[in-house]
């Protein structure tokens, strides 16, 4: 136990855990991996690595939950019509009730933090 849970090389860690097909797929079959760094009581917080083949799926937002986005390309676009675009270097901060779609051209790798 760490006073403060971490995890090094975080963009290119490879001991990822399998987390499954992303769920409300539109498009293609995205599949996920990733690696907790800290999970609180009643997973709140949550903070960790997650990574994603391209795809495209419907997603809600369950609390808020910043991105910082270290490799890859996706395209979020939100049910009032914005488009956010992430690359390398995109940091993001998605609120509790955001609805849309995501698609994932090239494998994203996101460090995130859930609130």
């Amino acid at each position: 136990m760490s006073s403060a849970p971490h995890l090094t090389q975080a963009s290119t860690r490879t001991d990822l855990v399998d987390w499954g097909v992303q769920p409300n797929a539109i498009e293609g079959a995205s599949h996920s991996t990733g690696r907790l760094v800290h999970k609180g009581p009643n997973t709140q917080p949550e903070s960790g690595i997650w990574v994603c083949t391209p795809g495209r799926w419907r997603l809600a937002i369950p609390r808020d939950e910043f991105c910082h986005f270290v490799a890859g390309r996706a395209t979020y676009r939100s049910d009032d019509g914005e488009v956010v675009e992430v690359t390398p270097n995109t940091a993001a901060m998605f609120p509790a009730g955001w609805t849309g779609e995501c698609t994932v051209h090239e494998t994203i790798r996101n460090i995130y933090m859930l609130a």
